[in-house]
């Protein structure tokens, strides 16, 4: 069973960047990789995702603003977050989009001045 974890998150003001990472103690390079948030009262939404072919794509919220990547000999997918806002404050977790693994903790971003 492939473990996911999710590091990077933390304090930010607006207008700032942070990079998370998801290691997973398995194969990925197979899977269609995604990052999720889920807000406080607000469900799980996928805000990026990365093929096989690393092609991706990004929720209209995050477009222009985020960038994911992958290195399947690392099994690592990353999330570069640049220009933050309030509103990107969440919980961020990374799963596969094609085939699910079981969830883990996330990393908290918030974003406050």
């Amino acid at each position: 069973q492939v473990q996911l974890v999710e590091s990077g998150g933390g304090l930010v003001q607006p207008g700032g960047s942070l990079r998370l990472s998801c290691a997973a103690s398995g194969r990925i390079f197979s899977d269609i990789m995604g990052w999720y948030r889920q807000a406080p009262g607000k469900q799980r939404e996928l805000v990026a995702q990365i093929f096989t072919t690393r092609a991706t794509t990004y929720s209209d919220p995050v477009k222009g603003r985020f960038t994911i990547s992958r290195d399947n000999a690392k099994n690592t997918v990353y999330l570069q977050m640049n220009s933050l806002k309030p509103e990107d404050t969440a919980v961020y977790y990374c799963n596969s989009v094609n085939w699910p693994r079981t969830w883990g903790q996330g990393t908290q971003v918030t974003v406050s001045s």
